[in-house]
């Protein structure tokens, strides 16, 4: 007897739902447990301060952190990595005004950059090759004396491509500049240890890894080297003085419930959508003009990323988003009508970058669930490439890409 209940959720790269010990564990600190954690004068605060400590261990634990204290409390990945960004280079300004990244970048960074450059920033952009992927030598070849920070995405958010984070650290290390990760779409699904990989500011979020929304941190490197960063929000001077504003109480705990989640059950979950991942690409791939996009080997298992040629995506997807969610970009930009900018970085052309869709997976998804979506998109792709006087043009052996089509 199928258990499936429709519309499917496919789109955990945006965000995945809280695991029910997560809300379990948050649950109190709406209700009896309100205090705040900076009321350090009755119970009701020292309670919220305890939770808030054990929160900060549970997830300094995660990413190997060396001391609790490297965990500053942000309301998501985007402002831990405007924290990170805007910090160093207020903080570094005399030291130097060069920073490197990537054009693959989640928009949190690209933007946050841009932003810097009108401030007088020196802001390289790095190309990567046709897979997503960039190399130590390149970010080698971009620094100069004046480079305070290397940002580099440990894995993609699109692509699910994971970058050779430790061999960039090292490189930016004997440069003499301090490195910055946005883990988002990392930590809690891979082991991240920031120590071994060199990593001296983290950015991620609970959301992405079973934890609530509006809840984040920025990992910031307490010694060899001691980092610091300059706050972008004044107030209280909580969190070390980086960050004031009220602590987040039930979202931190939750954060933390996920965190100590993810560190015990990594392991099974890397294996559960290992398998639901390989199934639903062998499915597609077997399919005429199907591409994987990214490194089919240096990625996660979370995210697949597939073109189906001949085949407008957000079209596709309008034949079957009542019934399956799934995503053709960055949930961050999905308003937008252009190709993804992480695809034509890729060297896709508009075509493919359109005919995309974003497949990805949590501890949650049901093989029953991938057997219902390749089912429902390959049907969708059929009944499309029907209607497609493209797709009839390539049966009969003609190449499109030679034609030219009439200005009207």
């Amino acid at each position: 007897m199928s258990t499936l209940v429709s519309p499917i959720y496919l789109d955990n790269a945006a965000t995945t739902p809280v695991d029910p010990r997560v809300l379990e564990a948050m649950i109190p600190y709406f209700t009896n447990k309100m205090g705040n954690a900076a009321s350090r004068n009755h119970p009701f605060g020292w309670a919220a301060e305890d939770a808030v400590d054990l929160a900060r261990t549970q997830i300094a634990n995660l990413i190997g952190a060396s001391s609790p204290k490297e965990i500053i409390f942000t309301s998501g990945a985007t402002e831990a990595d405007n924290l990170g960004l805007k910090g160093v280079a207020d903080m570094y300004a005399r030291r130097g005004n060069h920073i490197i990244t990537t054009v693959t970048e989640h928009k949190a960074v690209i933007d946050t950059c841009k932003m810097l450059q009108k401030k007088g920033v020196d802001v390289t952009f790095l190309e990567v090759n046709e897979k997503g992927m960039i190399t130590p030598e390149q970010v080698r070849a971009a620094m100069t004396p004046k480079t305070i920070l290397v940002s580099i995405m440990m894995v993609n958010n699109e692509l699910g491509v994971r970058q050779p984070i430790e061999e960039i650290a090292k490189v930016t290390h004997e440069g003499g500049a301090l490195f910055m990760t946005d883990g988002t779409q990392a930590v809690g699904k891979i082991p991240v240890d920031v120590n071994a990989m060199g990593i001296d500011l983290m950015a991620f979020t609970a959301h992405k890894m079973y934890g609530p929304k509006g809840v984040g941190a920025l990992y910031v490197r307490r010694k060899r080297p001691r980092v610091k960063v300059t706050a972008q929000m004044d107030g209280g001077g909580h969190e070390r003085g980086m960050r004031s504003g009220t602590l987040n109480v039930p979202g931190i705990v939750g954060f933390g419930k996920a965190a100590e989640l993810c560190a015990l059950d990594m392991e099974k979950d890397h294996a559960h959508v290992s398998k639901l991942r390989d199934k639903l690409e062998a499915a597609f791939l077997e399919m005429e003009e199907v591409y994987l996009n990214g490194d089919p080997d240096a990625r996660t298992p979370y995210i697949s990323n597939l073109s189906f040629k001949y085949v407008e995506g957000e079209g596709l997807m309008m034949g079957f988003n009542q019934e399956i969610a799934v995503s053709s970009g960055s949930a961050c930009t999905s308003a937008s009508l252009e190709p993804s900018y992480v695809l034509k970085a890729l060297g896709l052309d508009d075509e493919l970058a359109h005919s995309s869709i974003r497949f990805s997976f949590s501890r949650f998804t049901t093989e029953e669930q991938v057997d219902y979506a390749i089912e429902k998109v390959r049907k969708s792709v059929e009944r499309m490439r029907e209607l497609s006087p493209l797709w009839e043009m390539y049966q009969e052996g003609i190449d499109t890409s030679t034609i030219e089509w009439a200005a009207h």
